[in-house]
Formats: C-alpha cells, sequence, structure tokens
C-alpha cells in the first residue's frame, strides 16, 4: 500500500502544481523524503511512516528504484513528450516496470525471472497509459485557479495552457502526423490512428512476450531470451529465491496478473475503435475486469 500510494502522489505533481518548477520542488521533497525513510528517520508523511515501518521488520526494499521513478517523472515535467519509441519504452521501464520491481521485493520476491516478466508488463502498461493520458495532455483542463505557488515561475501562464502531444516523434513523422492538424482535428487528423496502432502494437507485443514467457516459467523453464537489465545493480540480490522458477510464478501472479489484464483489455477496447484515441468509450472503466480477473487467477493466466 505504502508503494501504491508513493507513486501515485509523485505521479500526480505535475496536475497539482502550477509550473515545472514548483513540481521540481516536489520531486525534490520526495527524494528527500526516501533518504530519510531509508535512515529510519521518516517525516511526519503517511508514506514515509509506512515504509519505515516496513523496513524496521528488516524487509528489504531499493532505494535506488524509488529515486529512479522520481527522477524519471521529474524529467517529463517541462516537456512530457518523447523522441522516439525507444524513449518511451525506457520512461515505461523506469516507471511501470520498476513499480512492479518494488511490488515484488516487498513479498518478498527475489527473482531475476521473475523481473524479467515483471519488465514486459511494465512496458506494457506503460506505453498504454501514454496513449490513455493523450487526450487529456493535447486538450488539459482549465489551470488551477487556486494554487498558492507564486506568478513568474516555469513557464509562462499562456504555455501552460496549451496542450501537448505525447506520441513519439519517429512514429508520428512515419505517419506524417502533424500536432497542429490533431490540435484542431482531434482522432481525425491524417494519420493519427496508424500512429496509434504503431505504438499499441509495441505495448501488445510486450504482453504477447510476457505470455510466452509466463507459459514457459509455470513448465519451471527459462525464457528464450536473456534479460537486458540482468546486469543492472538492482537485480542482484543477496538472498535471491531458491524457489523453482514455476513456484515463482505462483507466489508472484497476484502483482503481475493485474497490470497485464487492465493493459490488455484497454489495448482491447482501443482495436474495437479503430484506434482512435480520442473516442469517448475509452474514458470510462472496465466493467469486466473483475470477472475476467477471477477467471484468469483459476488458470493463472496473463
Amino acid at each position: 500500500m505504502a508503494i501504491r500510494a508513493f507513486n501515485i502522489e509523485v505521479a500526480r505533481i505535475p496536475d497539482i502544481v502550477s509550473n515545472a518548477a514548483i513540481g521540481s520542488m516536489r520531486m525534490q521533497f520526495w527524494r528527500q523524503t526516501i533518504d530519510a525513510t531509508f535512515e529510519q528517520r521518516p517525516p511526519e508523511e503517511p508514506v514515509a511512516v509506512l515504509l519505515a515501518s516496513h523496513l524496521a521488520q528488516g524487509h528489504r526494499l531499493s532505494k535506488l528504484w524509488f529515486h529512479r521513478i522520481i527522477n524519471t517523472r521529474d524529467g517529463k515535467l517541462g516537456h512530457p513528450g518523447f523522441t522516439d519509441l525507444g524513449e518511451l519504452e525506457s520512461y515505461a521501464e523506469n516507471t511501470y516496470s520498476t513499480l512492479l520491481y518494488l511490488t515484488l521485493s516487498a513479498l518478498p520476491m527475489q527473482s531475476v525471472t521473475m523481473d524479467h516478466l515483471a519488465s514486459h508488463i511494465g512496458k506494457a502498461a506503460g506505453i498504454t497509459a501514454v496513449l490513455r493520458g493523450v487526450p487529456l495532455l493535447a486538450f488539459p483542463p482549465p489551470p488551477n485557479t487556486h494554487s498558492a505557488n507564486p506568478p513568474g515561475l516555469g513557464l509562462p501562464a499562456n504555455r501552460e495552457r496549451q496542450g501537448v502531444i505525447a506520441l513519439p516523434l519517429d512514429v508520428m513523422a512515419q505517419c506524417d502526423v502533424r500536432e497542429e492538424e490533431i490540435f484542431r482535428q482531434g482522432g481525425h487528423a491524417n494519420g493519427i490512428r496508424d500512429a496509434v496502432f504503431d505504438i499499441a502494437t509495441r505495448a501488445s507485443d510486450h504482453l504477447i512476450t510476457a505470455r510466452t514467457m509466463a507459459k514457459s516459467i509455470r513448465n519451471d523453464a527459462l525464457p528464450d531470451h536473456e534479460f537486458e537489465h540482468i546486469k543492472d545493480e538492482t537485480h542482484v540480490y543477496d538472498q535471491p529465491s531458491t524457489d523453482t522458477p514455476a513456484v515463482e510464478f505462483r507466489n508472484s501472479y497476484g502483482v503481475i496478473m493485474g497490470p497485464a489484464l487492465s493493459t490488455q483489455l484497454w489495448l482491447n477496447r482501443l482495436e474495437k475503435v479503430d484506434f482512435d484515441i480520442f473516442h469517448n468509450s475509452l474514458r470510462g472503466p472496465e466493467w469486466s475486469l473483475p470477472i475476467r480477473a477471477w477467471w484468469h487467477s483459476r488458470k493463472l493466466r496473463l
């Protein structure tokens, strides 16, 4: 619960500040809060108190993973767009995948195999989250008129109200998508559905890879490809799991099934509206998620 609450607090910073400079100050607060929490001197902040309590019981979490999430989101405060699809994947890895690493380690589950599976699921979830946010960033709500932030910091007021297009620039160029056409025509802009299709396909590819891996792991076989972050120091464990891959999968299933299933269901809805990212039906909740989650859990499916 503390990890999820931390993620929400950091993720919502762009929505509650009036400019990037104030947002960076709040990000720095969370860096200092995490440092103090790991030193067992947490400030009077609920997330910090919960994390400190968990750590005081002898459980281990990686402080580097908390900082990675903060730094990645901080880097997107001033400009939420992406140069290319690779940068979008890196963003998803450093936020959504890293959140899953933290959650797995809190079980505790220290397994490179499960981290590898979580990496693909997190990338799919992160890419999909950016797609879901395109309409909100392109046509943002009015600025917070009750903000106590002083004027003159960060972007000018008129730019703060200007929407941005968070689709990777290389995909937009390949599909001949122009920002000004999106601002004028929304989902009817030339090439935008093709661009959304290409990006959604990348997310779907990660889910397909994850499901293929899960099938092998359930049979106690290792994945057919190497984890690209296997040499990262955060994935080198002092006390790695000694269970078989199948047992690790069963013990970790509750962490990875949720984001995998919810991401797939939204991608299915996107396909049904012919990749119109601005379609109103994409903004509502997925009513079938609870029953589908129950059905998947019976068969340990992703």
